[in-house]
């Protein structure tokens, strides 16, 4: 599978997904794009590829030299000491070259859509998967919510919010014959903790990249017991195998800063209504 990864870096999840893009023998990946993309953010990426051996994946930013500080300093502590990098070209471009180069292309998304918004597109996008969108009380059955989420049909969603235009020029404007979102509401169920961490224990062999997510999970559960909730990785998986979640056509609407979605048929628009994961894990883990 061809694979273009979107990612930031203001908490771990889009890192380990990286590293699981790297590490998955069912995943090609092909580029991949920064929001904002700081050279600070673009040196990151450039580390994890050359550490994992994959230093000639192409790297683009939104915003190449943008100079507010966008990497939390766990990113540090796990990863080291790296330099600063330049990215191989804008995002918006890599992705169009991508795109043309793989016309089968997997887009993956994990941040907000600013490389999206001067993308142009000659031909259909074959499969989005975007860590984004809410599904409520008015799509997902009772026996599927989580019980933060009860009582509510719209909610914010960061990744959506932080570029909503590019959010809706992906979502309705855009020719993309499947849209598959793993919604706030599921994700927010799905946690790597200890026993997750456990299972991974004799997997961190297979790959370099699952080497460096043992290094970063100790890492981030030597400070945090309770775990982490796994938004992007789990996004990834679904991209390998979307029976993970259990979709709805839908049609997503924007209200205010929240975003909710109701049911309609020839969309080509998936919400996350429920999650197995046990299925996850075994993508994952590879089990």
């Amino acid at each position: 599978m061809n694979v273009l990864f979107d990612m930031e870096t203001g908490d771990p999840d889009d890192a380990v997904t990286l590293c699981f893009l790297i590490a998955h023998p069912l995943v090609s990946l092909r580029a991949v794009t920064v929001t904002p993309g700081t050279n600070e953010q673009v040196g990151l990426v450039h580390h994890i590829l050359q550490a994992t051996n994959h230093a000639a994946i192409p790297v683009g930013s939104y915003r190449p030299e943008y100079e507010k500080n966008c990497m939390s300093l766990f990113h540090r502590r796990w990863l080291g000491n790296f330099d600063d990098q330049l990215p191989d070209a804008e995002g918006h471009q890599i992705i169009k070259e991508t795109l043309e180069a793989y016309p089968d292309l997997v887009i993956i998304t994990g941040a907000p859509l600013k490389n999206f918004g001067a993308l142009e597109v000659s031909q259909p996008i074959e499969t989005w998967v975007a860590q984004g969108g809410f599904a409520g009380d008015n799509v997902v059955p009772p026996m599927y919510r989580l019980p933060k989420f009860n009582g509510m049909q719209f909610c914010p969603t960061y990744n959506f919010n932080g570029a909503p235009n590019e959010a809706l020029k992906m979502l309705n404007d855009v020719t993309i014959n499947d849209r598959f979102l793993v919604s706030k509401n599921v994700c927010h169920g799905v946690v790597y903790n200890e026993e997750f961490h456990e299972l991974l224990t004799p997997q961190r062999h297979l790959h370099l990249g699952y080497e460096l997510i043992y290094k970063g999970m100790k890492l981030y559960l030597s400070k945090k017991k309770a775990g982490k909730k796994f938004h992007d990785p789990l996004a990834a998986c679904v991209a390998i195998d979307p029976d993970i979640c259990i979709f709805k056509e839908v049609k997503m609407i924007k209200k205010g800063g929240k975003w909710g979605s109701e049911p309609q048929e020839g969309t080509n628009t998936y919400i996350s209504i429920g999650v197995d994961q046990d299925r996850f894990r075994k993508v994952f883990l590879q089990l």
